[in-house]
């Protein structure tokens, strides 16, 4: 668990099958539930999905921040990441100072999907709740105090127009 600039999340190395089953378990989400890469930099990003220039442009005004993108995942997206009908992957380069340092301190992108457990309608966000909720099922929860309730804004870039799928933290009005 850690803070991002617009929840707490779930994160685990992208290559971590068994985490990656407890994290779906825990959130009881199913493999059509898309993923979202956390990385450091737009380079990143460029690594794990197809990015025309146009989505580029995108990328570059409005990341670091609030934002997931949806693009098209290229050969070294593992697949039990990707949408399985899709290929595409979610990908975000957060703002907050903690994601970005644990991003450089690990050195390669996150496997990471927001707090929200089944039946909520929000993600959790007070450390104490979230410390005797999770305490027993996850390895670690880094203690940034309270953070956001308002998960990031979903923009699909895969048809190369964007298509806002969720409105949250972020601006949507820029990609409507």
């Amino acid at each position: 668990m850690y803070p991002t600039d617009s929840t707490y999340a779930f994160a685990c190395h992208m290559g971590d099958k068994n985490a990656l089953e407890r994290i779906r378990r825990i959130r009881q989400l199913n493999d059509k539930h898309n993923l979202t890469l956390m990385c450091a930099d737009l380079s990143a990003i460029a690594t794990y999905a197809k990015v025309s220039n146009s989505a580029y442009r995108l990328l570059k005004a409005y990341t670091p921040g609030p934002y997931t993108f949806i693009l098209e995942a290229t050969a070294d997206v593992p697949r039990r990441l990707m949408h399985p009908k899709r290929k595409t992957i979610g990908l975000r380069v957060p703002a907050h100072p903690v994601s970005r340092a644990l991003l450089d301190a690990v050195g390669e992108p996150l496997m990471s999907t927001s707090l929200i457990m089944p039946g909520d309608d929000q993600p959790l966000s007070d450390i104490y709740e979230i410390e005797d909720i999770l305490d027993k099922q996850v390895d670690l929860i880094i203690d940034s105090g309270s953070c956001g309730l308002e998960p990031s804004t979903v923009v699909d870039l895969v048809d190369g127009i964007p298509v806002v799928i969720r409105i949250g933290l972020g601006d949507p009005t820029p990609f409507q």
